[in-house]
């Protein structure tokens, strides 16, 4: 269309350069564009996350270790800890636009060529932040490894969404779940069973995750043995990835914002098992001065007990703790060994409660801890937000340049 204009003057413009550079120019552009959006959904999933972790920093809610109930731990250390995941997601994806924003443009198809091509300043007027300097390496070797690392950013942000929607998804099996969806836009009914409440929204983020370690795997498998230069890993897979990762995360957060939490459900979960007999065996180590191995055989036979019996902690009689508690020192040689402890201290003992105002390590889901790492996270996003707001500012400014350029090119006779 130019050449039929302009004549054939107007394919000087060509002078230098090579559909390598310029398509793999393009390619950076369209993906450090996409990172952008992409960060400013996983920003907001995260502040959303912080929100309903805030809500509820110090209630009481089971773990699970090996699918089985382990300890109790707080609302709000647990979902800090996806938090946290997504903020290493975050940290990932700067990392990769600093990589990605180097420009390949002026190498030419890859061994640059006789005319003087001032690729630092066409690298400033497109807003990179730098070139990527062997030209070998800027068409045709670094697309690999900078695809792998944008799909890496996906992929690892799928499998944490997955796990959390998972453990979510698990809780629709309990006849009474301690978080669940609201009931509306984002549930479904069935067909055939009235009573049924399907949450139709979980399965939707699962499947989008799913989608994301797709089109990542495709990549992978797309990249993988192919000599340098030929198309089969310049394609589109990266950018993919990221959109639909930032779909995920959009549909992650509208989700957050429609979940129930009943507090008072969650810690009966607890209070109906024996996770709090790991604290049992903590008290007898470090307050009565009892050997670990006795103190865990102890808890473990007291588990037993209870369970074999159909009863909760709360329920065991303090004489049977005692009885339980001199036959296992039998087991250790120990002679008429005493449970050092009183009725109330047993008791305390195995309360949720105490187990988690006990914990005394740093990350841990004590309320003092929760507070700090809930700071600490608002603080974290914050500079992330700054980041990202600075970053298109920079773009902007870069492309106002750009045009003020153009403008000089057409003010010259």
């Amino acid at each position: 269309v130019l050449g039929r204009a302009g004549g054939p003057d107007v394919t000087r413009m060509h002078s230098g350069r090579s559909r390598q550079d310029i398509g793999a120019t393009r390619n950076r552009l369209f993906q450090r564009a996409q990172v952008i959006v992409t960060f400013a959904a996983l920003n907001n999933a995260r502040a959303v996350l912080l929100d309903f972790a805030a809500k509820y920093p110090d209630a009481i809610v089971p773990a699970y270790t090996v699918g089985v109930q382990a300890q109790p731990i707080s609302f709000g250390h647990y979902i800090l800890a996806y938090v946290e995941a997504l903020e290493r997601n975050a940290e990932r994806l700067r990392r990769a636009y600093a990589n990605v924003n180097k420009s390949p443009l002026g190498s030419a198809a890859l061994g640059t060529s006789s005319f003087p091509v001032n690729r630092a300043r066409l690298a400033e007027l497109l807003g990179f932040d730098g070139i990527v300097e062997n030209s070998l390496d800027a068409n045709q070797i670094s697309p690999i490894d900078t695809g792998v690392e944008l799909v890496s950013v996906a992929s690892a942000a799928a499998l944490t969404v997955g796990t959390f929607i998972s453990d979510i998804e698990a809780q629709y099996r309990m006849t009474t779940p301690w978080l669940t969806l609201e009931e509306g836009e984002l549930t479904g009914t069935s067909s055939i069973m009235p009573q049924k409440r399907n949450p139709n929204a979980l399965h939707n983020v699962r499947v989008v995750a799913s989608e994301v370690l797709g089109v990542s795997t495709t990549y992978l498998f797309k990249a993988h043995n192919v000599p340098h230069g030929l198309s089969d890993y310049k394609g589109s897979e990266p950018i993919e990835a990221l959109n639909r990762m930032a779909r995920m995360l959009t549909n992650l957060a509208a989700v957050v914002k429609q979940l129930n939490f009943n507090a008072q459900r969650a810690i009966d979960e607890v209070n109906a098992d024996y996770s709090t007999t790991t604290e049992l065996a903590d008290v007898l180590q470090r307050d009565a001065d009892v050997p670990f191995r006795v103190g865990h055989h102890f808890a473990s036979e007291l588990v037993n007990f209870g369970r074999g019996n159909n009863l909760r902690p709360i329920d065991i009689p303090y004489d049977q703790a005692k009885r339980i508690y001199t036959d296992a020192g039998k087991s250790f040689k120990m002679t008429n060994a005493q449970l050092p402890l009183s009725e109330a201290q047993f008791r305390k003992s195995l309360t949720a409660e105490n187990m988690v105002q006990s914990a005394r390590v740093v990350g841990g889901p004590q309320p003092e801890e929760v507070a700090r790492m809930l700071a600490a996270q608002r603080t974290s996003l914050k500079n992330d937000r700054e980041w990202s707001d600075s970053t298109r500012k920079k773009l902007d400014d870069a492309s106002k340049k750009l045009d003020g350029a153009f403008a000089q090119l057409k003010s010259v006779p």
